[in-house]
C-alpha cells in the first residue's frame, strides 16, 4: 500500500503546473482526490480477497489418498455430459447436486441428499488437511455459504456441473473465480 501512496504523490506532482505561482484548480484537486481514492480502494480489495482465498486453498498444493479414488475417476468419466437443471443421470444430464448424488451412489454406494445445503452437513470438514480425490468441495456462488459443489479429483482440480447451457467440466480450484468463492472441503467415507 505504501507504493500506492508514493505513486499518488508522484501523480500530484506531475499534475502541478510548471509555474509555481499558479494554484491548482478545484477541478484538478478533485480529480486527483478521486484518482487516489480509487487506487486505495482497488488496492484494499485486491489484497483482502487474495489473502483469504489463498489461505483457504493452501491445502490443495498437495494431495493425499483415503481410498476414495473411484469417486474421482467416476466423476472425470462424466466430463462433457450436458448440464440439465434437475438432471441426475448421464443420459438425462446433470445439475451440480445431481452429478454428486449419482457419482457417490454409483462409485461408493454412498446415498446423499439431493440439495447442496443438506450435503454440506454430511461427512466431516477437512479444515487445513490435504484434500483427497473424492472429497466434496463447496462454493458460495449466490451469497449462500453452500450454493454450489463439485468433486475434488486431485492436483488442484474438481469436476462439477456449473450452469445451464454448459456441460460437466474439470476445472482448477485455484482459478480466480473458484478460489474467491471456495467455502470448504468435506470428506465422506464409504459405509
Amino acid at each position: 500500500m505504501s507504493r500506492l501512496l508514493v505513486a499518488s504523490v508522484h501523480v500530484l506532482r506531475i499534475m502541478q503546473p510548471t509555474h509555481s505561482d499558479r494554484p491548482l484548480s478545484c477541478r484538478t484537486l478533485i480529480g486527483c482526490g478521486i484518482f487516489i481514492c480509487a487506487l486505495l480502494t482497488l488496492s484494499g480489495c485486491g489484497t483482502f480477497g487474495s489473502k483469504s482465498a489463498s489461505s483457504k486453498l493452501v491445502q490443495f498444493k498437495q494431495d493425499t489418498s483415503v481410498g476414495t479414488e473411484d469417486i474421482s475417476i467416476a466423476a472425470v468419466g462424466l466430463v462433457g455430459v450436458p448440464y440439465v437443471y434437475g438432471g441426475n443421470t448421464p443420459k438425462g444430464g446433470f445439475d451440480c447436486s445431481g452429478l454428486i448424488v449419482y457419482v457417490y451412489n454409483k462409485a461408493a454406494d454412498i446415498k446423499l441428499p439431493r440439495t447442496i445445503q443438506l450435503m454440506s452437513a454430511k461427512g466431516r470438514g477437512i479444515d487445513n488437511q490435504p484434500p483427497a480425490p473424492g472429497d466434496l468441495v463447496f462454493f458460495n456462488t449466490t451469497g449462500e455459504k453452500y450454493s454450489h459443489a463439485g468433486i475434488y479429483v486431485g492436483q488442484g482440480r474438481f469436476v462439477h456441473a456449473p450452469s445451464a447451457g454448459g456441460t460437466v467440466r474439470l476445472e482448477q480450484i485455484d482459478s480466480p473465480y473458484w478460489a474467491a468463492r471456495f467455502t470448504e472441503a468435506r470428506r465422506l467415507t464409504p459405509p
